[in-house]
């Protein structure tokens, strides 16, 4: 998980698929307000990994929001990353409580929100939620606007 505060070293090079998620590399870059408190959000609507137990393929879609206080996550290590998932075997749970943690401990926002919205396995849809902590009173937190799953009815 090391970084170069200073510079990225992925952004604007071709850069590999990382193997696994323990392999890839997140970076950060300064965050050019400090002084300003707002909130950034990344959405990945075609997230996958695999069931640890059948090794089918999961889908979900990821919304990501934070409060930056010294660092911005760069986002094209946020994608490898992600994309890292997708031959990781992980429970719904895991990979959201996972990606949202290594997110907050890499970048230590004032606030972080993600929000996993799993397509039905087994005929269930699965929905995770977690966050770091109350958000600053006064800083508009937008609604998540994922609808919940309805299948075709």
């Amino acid at each position: 998980m090391a970084t170069n505060d200073k510079q990225t070293e992925q952004l604007g090079s071709q850069t590999a698929l990382p193997a696994s998620p323990d392999a890839a590399k997140l970076e950060r870059v300064a965050n050019p307000h400090p002084d300003t408190d707002y909130v950034a959000r990344f959405t990945c609507p075609e997230f996958t990994s695999l069931c640890p137990v059948t090794g089918q393929p999961d889908f979900a879609h990821l919304v990501i929001d934070y409060i930056p206080d010294g660092w911005l996550l760069e986002s094209k290590t946020l994608k490898l990353y992600l994309h890292s998932f997708r031959n990781h075997g992980a429970f719904h749970e895991d990979c959201t409580i996972a990606i949202g943690k290594r997110i907050a401990a890499f970048i230590e926002p004032r606030w972080l929100r993600i929000a996993g919205y799993w397509y039905p396995r087994g005929g269930i849809p699965i929905d995770i939620f977690w966050q770091t902590g109350t958000p600053d009173k006064g800083v508009w937190i937008p609604d998540l606007e994922v609808p919940s799953y309805r299948g075709r009815g």
